[in-house]
């Protein structure tokens, strides 16, 4: 409940909650639709929301205990009045994961979306060995056949991963609805940089200029989710680094079409 004040007062027009975060609020005795009605009390939506159910692994058992959770993750996300759930790679351990298996899989979390109302995106992570890259994720979209694939692309993850940032205009704008918006220093170099090092937007050296141009070009309309974990920041209050983190996301959009 506090973070949505502060989400409110720093400007943000969204939010993208963690899974354990209502898990939290719910065992502290709290209600979701009572959440939900705060946040739309506060003019914000819920444009996605961040999970990590194994749904993708090999293991028959795992998998199903994996789409269990999935389904109940989504039905919080809906109870909150949200869109949208981060579909990673969570749990797999297996370097040579079928990418095909992977996209049947990702049909069938779609497929369960669908009775919920909230569309599971497909997540790649940079330093994975399987789905760490955006033309893992888009194969696994594509390969779906599900006319509500989508991907839940990340500026750090395209950078972590090798993906380039170039990539993305080959892809539609409806292909991506939330984009994990954030920066990164020269050092250390690709191969060591870890979350950690994430920086505000603008305050690294991604393209951002050139990226943001990109999107525009593909009809990307969306929402930027600023998502860092910068332990520095972690020692700062809250409404500061809120407030600080929409002040240069916006600097760094408005400074692309300048």
């Amino acid at each position: 409940a506090d973070e949505i004040e502060i989400a409110a007062k720093a400007g943000f027009q969204a939010m993208e909650p963690w899974i354990s975060e209502l898990e939290a609020h719910v065992k502290g005795g709290g209600s979701l639709k009572d959440l939900g009605k705060r946040i739309a009390d506060n003019n914000l939506t819920v444009e996605s929301a961040i999970g990590f159910a194994p749904w993708i692994v090999d293991d028959d058992a795992k998998r199903a205990k994996g789409i269990e959770q999935m389904k109940r993750e989504m039905d919080m996300v809906a109870q909150i009045g949200g869109k949208r759930i981060a579909a990673p790679p969570a749990g797999n351990d297996n370097p040579a994961l079928d990418l095909r298996r992977a996209a049947e899989r990702y049909r069938a979390i779609l497929q369960i979306g669908d009775q919920v109302g909230v569309v599971p995106e497909v997540e790649f992570w940079g330093p994975v060995k399987v789905l760490s890259t955006l033309s893992e994720a888009a194969f696994v979209a594509l390969e779906s056949g599900h006319p509500k694939a989508c991907i839940l692309a990340d500026i750090y993850h395209m950078y972590k991963g090798g993906s380039g940032h170039e990539s993305v205009r080959l892809l539609s704008g409806e292909a991506i609805h939330v984009i994990h918006t954030n920066d990164y220093p020269a050092d250390p170099p690709r191969e060591a940089i870890k979350d950690e090092h994430r920086v505000y937007p603008g305050d690294g050296v991604a393209p951002l200029t050139s990226f943001f141009r990109t999107l525009k070009a593909i009809g990307f309309t969306g929402a930027l989710s600023v998502e860092l974990f910068n332990r520095d920041y972690w020692k700062q209050d809250a409404l500061t680094v809120a407030r600080t983190s929409v002040e240069k996301m916006r600097a760094a959009v408005k400074k692309a079409f300048a």
